[in-house]
């Protein structure tokens, strides 16, 4: 199943508190329940002014699905092509 970078532009997004950041987590996980086993988040990081969340769904229209109904931005969404790291030069 494809994997997606989806780029959510969040103001002040490193700031949240970790109150904050459990409650788009809940708000995430409830939209994926509803939506079904065939999208499943990963996990997200947070920088500065942005979230960049790792998802597996069978196309762009479902994560982008889960974002609308989440209220969540979702500014970018990149199919992940090919996974390299240290052991790729090997």
């Amino acid at each position: 199943m494809p994997k997606y970078v989806i780029e959510r532009e969040i103001p002040g997004a490193g700031n949240l508190t970790p109150e904050q950041l459990k409650g788009i987590s809940q708000t995430s996980c409830g939209v994926l329940s509803s939506m079904g086993p065939q999208i499943q988040w990963l996990q997200s990081y947070v920088t500065g002014d942005k979230i960049y969340c790792i998802y597996i769904a069978p196309n762009e229209a479902m994560v982008r699905e889960h974002a609308s109904q989440g209220g969540f931005p979702a500014n970018s969404v990149s199919e992940v092509k090919t996974i390299i790291d240290p052991t790729t030069a090997e």
